[in-house]
């Protein structure tokens, strides 16, 4: 028999967000090198990052409406790397190719262009809507002296992005992927599962029950939603508790499963389809019914999107033509923006391209 060969997950963290202010662009650029330094970098890769950082930030500092970056630290086994995400509300790019072309730069940035950045980047993606707004994702692995690449992983199949609500920079919103147990006798050795948690309130004690959760998360053994709902349980008490969701995808299966407690919403999407995943009423941590455990088939060329309620369900994927083309950082990301409130904690992570 042969392997199963598993689906890429990258490990994920978030650092903070830069939100448009006189200087966004300086202390984007600083935040940047740091964490490029911290992770290992050498110096010329530290001062690559600096520099896409700054021009990125600069733009939205020029051009956009609401703009904001976020900075994040991307592990696996044997690398790190630097992300950084820009969001923005308009006025977006009706012809993104040109605005990638070599000499193309907008007016007041540093000058050396999107097209430049991508070059910089190892891994690069941008969706934008006109009217509406822009998503940019940039990626940077280490490189050697000669500026050649080091291995760089596959894309992962999952991603997510957290917000905290306006004037708090810690966020009780949380999320993680895993690989599934392939000896539990489901015969899919592809399978993950996915966890979202929103803890209750915001601020240092939300974000401490969030953490909870994934710690309960990535040391369980479980791969039934069910179950590992239970260690999660377990895990906040004595914390405020939280709306928790998890799932598990089984591609080979072709189905989705989700065990769900509080308000935390689960939709199956694909082109022209959106399709829910039901979850009940409780507190992980404080009160928590009976559990059920909802399933939906998978849709082809489709995604799993799970997000708390800092994230109205009122988005549709018709405002967002593409996006299901992107990879799962722009479409979180392109979701935040469309659906995210200020007045909440914000969390969303997006499955694709495992099945």
């Amino acid at each position: 028999m042969g392997t199963v060969s598993r689906p890429t997950l990258v490990e994920c963290e978030d650092i903070a967000w830069f939100r448009d202010d006189p200087v966004l662009p300086a202390s984007a650029r600083g935040a940047a090198a740091a964490l490029a330094r911290r992770i290992g970098l050498d110096p010329h890769r530290v001062s690559e990052v600096a520099l896409a950082v700054t021009e990125a930030a600069t733009n939205l500092q020029r051009h956009a409406v609401d703009g904001s970056l976020a900075l994040r630290a991307l592990r696996t086994d044997s690398s790190a790397a630097v992300e950084f995400v820009t969001v923005d509300a308009g006025p977006g790019m009706a012809d993104v190719g040109a605005a990638l072309s070599d000499g193309v730069s907008t007016a007041g940035t540093l000058g050396i262009g999107l097209g430049a950045v991508a070059r910089l980047a190892d891994v690069f993606d941008v969706h934008s809507v006109p009217g509406r707004g822009t998503v940019m994702a940039a990626q940077f692995w280490p490189r050697n002296r000669r500026d050649v690449r080091a291995a760089v992983p596959p894309e992962s199949v999952a991603a997510g992005i957290t917000r905290p609500i306006s004037g708090e920079t810690v966020c009780g919103d949380t999320w993680a992927v895993r690989a599934g147990d392939s000896g539990n006798g489901t015969g899919d050795g592809r399978a993950l599962l996915a966890i979202l948690c929103d803890g209750l309130g915001h601020g240092p004690l939300a974000a401490r029950a969030g953490e909870a959760a994934m710690g309960a998360f990535r040391r369980s053994a479980s791969s039934d939603p069910e179950a590992v709902m239970r260690e999660v349980h377990a895990a906040l008490r004595g914390t405020r508790g939280g709306a928790v969701a998890v799932a598990r995808i089984e591609p080979d299966r072709g189905r989705v499963l989700l065990c769900g407690v509080g308000n935390v919403s689960g939709f199956v999407v694909g082109p022209g389809t959106r399709k829910s995943l039901v979850s009940a009423p409780g507190i992980v941590g404080h009160q928590m019914r009976t559990l059920r455990t909802f399933e939906q088939p998978m849709v082809p060329g489709g995604a799993l999107v799970l997000h708390s309620d800092g994230l109205t369900e009122r988005w549709t994927l018709d405002t967002m033509p593409g996006v299901l083309g992107h990879g799962p950082t722009v479409i979180a990301s392109q979701l935040l923006r469309e659906a995210a409130v200020r007045r909440d904690d914000a969390g969303i992570v997006v499955v694709k391209g495992a099945w």
